[in-house]
């Protein structure tokens, strides 16, 4: 993957507790993404993804839905430094 771009994206609404973490991890792996997502203290979802800029934008696109059960208030996206991750995980809080 050639000019391989970072970002964080944080997700608010209701976004924990409607499966919303792992109909993400789905998703990125179906784009091709590498990174992660988790659950924030805030009840938000953060997520850090690396690959194209379009596999970025399709993420973000169904990000502002996300799954089913989830009710997306507000998305956020800042470019982040690149850390190549080689696959897209979930992350725990300890």
């Amino acid at each position: 993957m050639n000019d391989i771009q970072a970002e964080i994206i944080q997700v608010y609404g209701k976004v924990q507790g409607v499966f919303y973490r792992k109909s993400t991890l789905i998703e990125a792996k179906k784009l091709g993404l590498c990174g992660w997502v988790k659950n924030r203290e805030d009840g938000s979802v953060q997520i850090f993804a690396e690959g194209s800029a379009r596999q970025l934008e399709d993420l973000k696109r169904w990000c502002k839905k996300g799954p089913a059960q989830a009710d997306v208030q507000e998305l956020i996206s800042e470019s982040a430094p690149a850390q190549f991750y080689k696959s897209f995980e979930i992350e725990y809080s300890h």
